[in-house]
């Protein structure tokens, strides 16, 4: 498709006269997840490490498949490893609470935050937190910029480095489409073989973790990690000993989405008019990716 300069020019007018609108108009990508949102609850104590949740997640996603078989793999968990491009998920190993305790297994993947830093950051809307808790991305939208990447308290988006025309932002999308238009778990939770992944609504598995907490203290910490942790989190998590000696990082309960709007703000009040900033972007999306643009407006429209 080829951009007349007289669509490009309508293209830039379009995103002026969005300009105009009040800022008190448009809601922020970083809302507080509702209550009938959903979630996981991941119970570590109950986790035997077996992987199956990585081996299923790539499957699902496309991404490099090896057998089932390879992910019995003991030697992996000699390093601490982090989600990237080609694995939205992993699962790491850590000592017990005391030398006869078991080993610890904890899975790591996008925590689908209440309030994410990550669509907060994203100038151009190409992560955006779903009606049912889900953060998801959009490709064609997005500009490379990596601001996501910055922000993320856990420091989950990674990039395609690999991929020099196209590169992606790559995490976990919660499975958002499986679980909205097939009406099925989300792949890791639906292969875990001692069910120590609980899908469900957010607020009934606070309940069952707390509900779990009173029961067996002495097998559990009186901490459910993600119920308050930078504003709150979708995945939840249950532990038998400090999460900080599980490689969790200590957050407060304020979301950095708070701090990354604050920021924008100050900086388009102060530096680089709105105006200006956002009639580039859209004309820059219209010239690269002119069907995003399309899709934008009517998606537009019907919010």
């Amino acid at each position: 498709m080829t951009f007349t300069r007289r669509q490009l020019l309508r293209t830039v007018g379009a995103a002026c006269a969005a300009d105009i609108v009040p800022r008190g108009a448009a809601a922020s990508n970083g809302e507080s997840t509702a209550d009938d949102s959903v979630g996981v609850l991941v119970d570590t104590t109950a986790c035997i490490g077996c992987r199956k949740c990585e081996w299923a997640c790539n499957r699902a996603n496309q991404l490099p498949v090896q057998p089932l078989e390879t992910f019995e793999d003991v030697l992996v968990f000699a390093d601490d490893r982090r989600p990237d491009a080609a694995h939205y998920t992993v699962v790491n190993r850590f000592p017990g609470a005391t030398p006869a305790a078991p080993p610890v297994h904890v899975k790591v993947q996008c925590m689908h935050c209440n309030e994410p830093a990550c669509a907060s950051a994203c100038l151009v809307s190409a992560l955006v937190k779903q009606a049912n808790g889900a953060v998801t991305y959009d490709p064609w939208r997005c500009m490379g910029c990596r601001y996501c990447m910055v922000v993320c308290p856990f420091g989950v988006p990674a990039y395609e480095y690999h991929n020099p025309t196209t590169p992606r932002v790559r995490k976990c999308s919660f499975c958002h489409e499986r679980v909205v238009n097939e009406g099925r778990l989300p792949a890791c939770v639906e292969i875990c073989p001692p069910q120590c992944l609980i899908f469900g609504q957010r607020a009934e598995l606070l309940r069952l973790a707390h509900r779990r907490i009173r029961r067996e203290p002495d097998r559990y910490v009186d901490h459910v990690y993600g119920e308050t942790e930078a504003g709150g989190t979708s995945w939840l998590y249950l532990a038998s000993t400090q999460f900080a000696e599980l490689g969790f990082p200590t957050l407060s309960p304020q979301s950095p989405s708070h701090l990354t709007e604050s920021l924008q703000h100050g900086l388009f009040r102060n530096f680089i008019p709105p105006l200006s900033l956002f009639a580039v972007l859209t004309a820059v999306m219209a010239l690269t990716h002119p069907d995003a643009t399309r899709d934008g407006s009517r998606d537009g429209e019907q919010r």
